[in-house]
């Protein structure tokens, strides 16, 4: 069976989302009072205390910049959390935020997309479906009552 790997936010990219997100909107950090706001630098929940930020991201975008692909109208943007200050990433291999419903989107090396699955269950089955399709490069999985991006799974190639 294949392992598949979460996909954090990378670092470069943080440090430009920490400045101004990708709607061109200046950063505001904010202290997480409550606690569990699903971080998209390190990949797990935050707790009460921290120094967060919500900021507007396009995944698929930097993606595409950094592969010559032209997503289109697929290029969307949405809210992420992520640590105010540089938190180091995530610690360990897995896939984080599987406890509840997800959607998992398909795109093709042309960051055009190639189909949705929502997923109740058995994470490793679904990415495995979604993988046997040749033409599947990334698959973003995303929360299901917000639509928001949580991270991306890439096929090795």
């Amino acid at each position: 069976m294949t392992t598949y790997f979460a996909r954090a936010i990378e670092e470069p990219a943080l440090e430009e989302l920490r400045a101004a997100d990708d709607a061109g909107r200046g950063t505001v950090a904010v202290t997480d009072e409550e606690g569990g706001a699903p971080l998209r630098c390190c990949l797990r929940r935050s707790a009460p205390g921290e120094r967060i930020a919500l900021v507007s991201y396009a995944p698929l975008r930097r993606w595409a910049a950094a592969t010559g692909a032209d997503p289109g109208a697929y290029d969307e943007q949405g809210p992420v959390f992520i640590h105010a200050e540089e938190c180091g990433g995530p610690r360990g291999d897995g896939l984080p935020f599987t406890n509840a419903h997800r959607t998992l989107r398909r795109y093709s090396d042309e960051g055009r997309i190639l189909g949705g699955r929502l997923v109740e269950d058995d994470f490793e089955a679904a990415l495995t479906n979604a993988f046997d399709d040749p033409e599947v490069a990334l698959v973003h999985i995303r929360a299901v009552e917000y639509g928001c991006f949580l991270y991306e799974v890439r096929r090795h190639r």
